[in-house]
């Protein structure tokens, strides 16, 4: 091969490996897509919107937060595992898209391991037991004596099968010796009618959406599922503290990115996530929230989601949920 035309090759080598970097440095040159896997409006559409609005400020570019709930985060899911993998199209991920959704489905359209990136941990948002006015309990080790009295007659709410708030439940009757019979419901919001009404008797849920039923009475906070006791309910133990050592179930935020996306990219997007979670207004909605800022990178981040996606599996497993 003529010297010239070994020059040309080798500078169109390093054209080419360069466009990775270039691209990097340049980013981001136009709005991104963040996609939450739930409706406008709950604590993931108010967290996205929170942490994406701060976020902005440092990229120079808007971020938009796109809405597509449904089938537990699935659809949000496999939208973004097929996107192009330049940081312009994230996903919120949660519990159920990383955590619960690989177990409870039977076929799942996206590998929650291979088909992302692992940008950052936003923030864990704990589980609270919460029991309807009528149920004359004050904790936890009470609520347990009660139902081993009334044998399976007791009925714990959730908004759903598969969802945190009834694997909760699930560890609870694991961990505790218990039966009783879950009633899923569509939604979290019909579900707390319920027990406020008296026809359900308990059920794990997030905290945002019992907090002011809780404030007014109307609702009794039990325990947390947090290994730390939330500040939005400094009050109230964690279930650990409450006689049942290692109790856990958290419902998480994070963004991750498809996979291949590129190294310096996600260094860029964590660098504005991170530094939007550090703000005090930002600390405060998410507090306001029951939520809890929790960096996580890339690697950690990562390792958390494997670990999530272990720890879910047994409580599926036990509650014999599974979506086709």
């Amino acid at each position: 091969m003529f010297p010239h035309c070994l020059a040309r090759l080798a500078l169109a080598a390093c054209l080419v490996s360069a466009l990775p970097a270039a691209h990097a440095q340049s980013f981001p040159a136009k709005p991104i897509t963040l996609v939450v896997p739930h409706s406008a409006g709950g604590t993931s559409d108010i967290l996205a919107r929170t942490v994406a609005a701060e976020a902005a400020k440092s990229l120079g570019q808007t971020i938009v937060v796109d809405n597509k709930g449904g089938a537990n985060g699935t659809i949000a899911a496999k939208q973004v595992a097929s996107a192009a993998p330049d940081g312009y199209t994230l996903l919120l991920a949660t519990a159920s898209t990383h955590g619960i959704n690989p177990s409870l489905y039977s076929r799942i359209s996206y590998d929650a391991v291979k088909d992302f990136k692992p940008v950052t941990l936003l923030a864990t948002v704990p589980n609270v037991l919460v029991v309807g006015p009528n149920l004359k309990v004050n904790s936890v080790q009470e609520l347990i004596a009660y139902i081993k009295s009334q044998g399976d007659r007791i009925n714990m709410g959730s908004a759903g099968a598969g969802t945190p708030g009834h694997l909760a439940g699930e560890m609870f009757k694991r961990e505790a010796g218990l039966q009783f019979t879950h009633v899923p419901y569509k939604g979290g919001s019909p579900a707390i009618t319920d027990l406020i009404g008296g026809q359900i008797d308990f059920m794990f849920t997030t905290i945002p959406g019992v907090l002011p039923h809780v404030k007014a009475g109307t609702l009794r906070a039990l325990a947390v599922t947090s290994p730390q006791r939330s500040p939005a309910l400094a009050g109230i133990p964690t279930m650990a503290e409450s006689g049942l050592a290692g109790f856990q179930a958290l419902s998480w935020h994070g963004v991750v990115a498809p996979a291949g996306t590129p190294d310096a990219v996600v260094a860029r997007l964590n660098e504005a996530l991170s530094g939007a979670l550090a703000a005090p207004a930002v600390k405060q909605r998410l507090m306001e929230e029951g939520a809890q800022a929790s960096t996580l990178h890339t690697a950690a981040f990562g390792e958390f989601i494997q670990q999530e996606i272990a720890a879910w599996a047994r409580a599926v497993k036990d509650s014999g949920a599974t979506v086709n």
